[in-house]
């Protein structure tokens, strides 16, 4: 990397993608990522940085644009950090996410497993149904961008709903009309932090504002403003949250007007959520994640199933539908409440449901001689803990079905099962996330020798 100097312009062919969705140039074994770069096309591109592993470029000048190219159809792309593949086709960022899942698994878990497709979205815009919206110290809203805390002003995001929008619009108007003030991360000072706002398949809204404060100004005026914008908003809730730091929620709710959740549906069932529920952001894309995940686990009706990391219950009731029993675990409260309201008003007599760390419900499960037959696992971005590998591994499961959020992450897992006697069988990824370098996978991991 001596070599490489800032500023210095060289010409290359761009040869892959990172896991950031920047292009991949390598320069004498030197590797630069170069943002907006895309496969096959040979660039002109200057040294912006060196670093001791890599280094990064901008394109200085497109000797051979690829077919793949596309013109970005956001006026805040390049500004706002939501999305990283709008200057490529989506055949092409499909393919980019299908070899990034492929890499993870091979380079990082070691896994002798191929990736069996990529399952794209059918309409991969407007497709969130949870969408979070920073508020920065000037009271405007929109999203951070890309690995800064600064917001990017959004009128229209090709991801969101426009519901969500209009309802964010709306709360921005508010503030404006009756001087409420915006927190301000550096001062500690402040009230409005985000707007956070879910919908249904109806159309239908829940809006959750998340304050520096157990009280805000104006609120029936917020309600209003927010009815106004989006008529068919069910409830409006205040969120507190006076900690510093990135965490978005605080841990305490109060409902200024309406109801403080909503109902959706989700492979033929019906799920109560509230605002700190899990659920998958893309319900269309999450019906295909939820039927792959079942035909990896391959239910006969005689079995014990058990859902770490189980939300609202979506997945553990999904599983209990061709179970004979099914188990959900989740540390967040109220999403197990809503889990054991799920299964109730879906007639499933079959689920049952624990409040508690993954680890400890795990290693409790465990201790209580608990054999499921199959264990399903939906973790965050940072994977499963050492010590929930080793409480799944110990139950002696003959199947466990891994979802993952993090190819990196999800390709360590793999490993560290493999050194409990687990294999990666099957894999396959689902492209919940459009625009975005994020990417849905799914692993059946396998006991050796069964």
């Amino acid at each position: 990397m001596e070599y490489l100097k800032n500023g210095q312009i060289h010409t290359a062919l761009t040869e892959g993608y990172s896991s950031e969705g920047y292009g991949v140039v390598r320069l004498d074994g030197a590797v630069v990522f170069v943002p907006r770069a895309v496969r096959g096309e040979r660039i002109d591109l200057r040294i912006t940085r060196v670093m001791k592993t890599h280094a990064l470029g901008e394109i200085v000048k497109i000797h051979t644009p690829s077919p793949e190219r596309a013109i970005p159809d956001c006026p805040y792309y390049g500004r706002c950090g939501g999305c990283d593949f709008r200057h490529l086709s989506y055949a092409e960022e499909l393919r980019a996410k299908r070899q990034r899942v492929q890499d993870a698994l091979s380079r990082i878990g070691g896994a002798d497993v191929q990736v069996e497709e990529i399952l794209g979205a059918k309409k991969p815009e407007h497709y969130r149904n949870k969408c979070q919206y920073p508020v920065g110290p000037r009271g405007e809203i929109g999203f951070f961008q890309a690995r800064t805390h600064q917001v990017v002003p959004v009128d229209r995001c090709l991801l969101q709903p426009e519901v969500c929008d209009r309802t964010a619009h709306a709360v921005g108007s508010w503030m404006k009309r009756y001087k409420i003030p915006a927190y301000d991360e550096a001062t500690g000072r402040g009230l409005v932090r985000h707007v956070y706002v879910r919908a249904n398949r109806k159309g239908e809204s829940l809006c959750c504002v998340v304050v520096n404060g157990r009280k805000v100004p104006r609120e029936a005026e917020l309600a209003a403003l927010v009815l106004a914008a989006a008529p068919k908003t069910l409830g409006v809730v205040l969120n507190v949250n006076t900690k510093k730091g990135n965490v978005i929620l605080g841990d305490q709710y109060r409902t200024l007007w309406g109801q403080d959740f909503l109902m959706d549906t989700l492979c033929g069932l019906e799920f109560k959520l509230s605002v700190p529920s899990f659920y998958q952001v893309n319900r269309d894309q999450a019906e295909v994640l939820y039927g792959k995940a079942l035909e990896f686990a391959a239910l006969t009706g005689e079995e014990t199933a058990l859902d770490l990391y189980c939300g609202a219950g979506t997945i553990t009731l999904c599983l209990a539908g061709r179970a004979k029993r099914a188990i959900g675990a989740e540390i967040v409260p109220a999403a197990i409440r809503d889990a054991e309201e799920n299964a109730a008003r879906n007639g499933v007599n079959n689920a049952a449901f624990f409040c508690g760390d993954a680890a400890d419900t795990a290693a409790m499960l465990e201790a209580q001689g608990l054999r499921p037959d199959v264990i399903t696992v939906d973790p965050p971005r940072k994977g499963l803990s050492p010590e929930v590998i080793a409480s799944a591994a110990a139950m002696g499961p003959e199947r466990i079905v891994y979802v993952s959020c993090d190819p990196g992450t999800l390709g360590r897992d793999v490993k560290l099962f493999a050194e409990r006697g687990y294999r990666a069988l099957r894999a396959a990824a689902v492209d919940m996330f459009p625009g975005t370098r994020h990417v849905e996978t799914i692993v059946l991991i396998q006991k050796k020798n069964s």
